[in-house]
This record gives C-alpha cells, sequence and structure tokens, in this order.
C-alpha cells in the first residue's frame, strides 16, 4: 500500500544547512577538476589530431588553442591538475589512516589550495621561459 503521508514528512539534512569547512570544498573541487581535466584532454587529442590532419586545420586549432580564452582553458587545466594531483596525494594518506586530526585536515585542505596556485605559477613560469 502507498505511503499516504509522503508529503508531512520532515526532509533529510541538506547541503543548505551544513556550515562549508575546507576539507568539503577541496573535496568537491578535487572532482570538479577530474572532470575538467577529462574535457581538457578531449581538447588536447583534438589539438594533436589537427596535427596530424594538415597544415591548415592545425593552424585553426591551434590558433584557438592559443588565444586569450584558449590559454585560460589550458591555465585552468594545468591548475586542475595540480590542486587534482596534490588531492589525490592527500587522499592516499588518508587511506593509510594518517591526517584525520581536526587541525591536520584543516592544515593540509588549505596547503593543497594554497600549493596548487604556487605549483601552477611556477610551471607557467618554466614554460615561458623555456
Amino acid at each position: 500500500m502507498a505511503d499516504v503521508n509522503r508529503g508531512n514528512r520532515p526532509l533529510s539534512p541538506h547541503i543548505s544547512i551544513y556550515r562549508r569547512q575546507i576539507n568539503m570544498v577541496t573535496s568537491i573541487v578535487n572532482r570538479i577538476t577530474g572532470v575538467g581535466m577529462a574535457l581538457a584532454a578531449v581538447l588536447i587529442v583534438w589539438w594533436l589530431l589537427a596535427a596530424s590532419t594538415s597544415a591548415g586545420y592545425f593552424d585553426f586549432v591551434n590558433g584557438l588553442l592559443t588565444s586569450w580564452l584558449g590559454l585560460l582553458i589550458m591555465f585552468g587545466s594545468l591548475w586542475a591538475l595540480w590542486f587534482h594531483f596534490l588531492g589525490g596525494i592527500r587522499h592516499l594518506v588518508m587511506d593509510f589512516g594518517k591526517g584525520y586530526e581536526l587541525k591536520s585536515v584543516d592544515f593540509w585542505g588549505w596547503a593543497i589550495v594554497v600549493l596548487s596556485f604556487v605549483l601552477t605559477a611556477a610551471s607557467i613560469m618554466c614554460l615561458a621561459a623555456g
């Protein structure tokens, strides 16, 4: 028999009632960066396919990827790579049962954010110098 009181039952706690914490945000962003890197990989494969197709098509795709929007996407993908990499290391350490203390969780959450930007900037400087 169907439950006729479905509309009168209390709702489960929703994300809007929880205070955002750095470990929650880094976990969500880590998943988003994984999807973003997959999309960036499609762009890189498109660029490689264009290079193997013809010079005219390569010039078109290369022009798109070296435009301000293309460079913004590529730099964002580089940041996503570093963030996802550092988040993966953090999760690997936590898989061994380490780093679950509140101070440690907060510290490494912020460290991942800061280090991802520092490593992105260092990577861009190395690419520009080379």
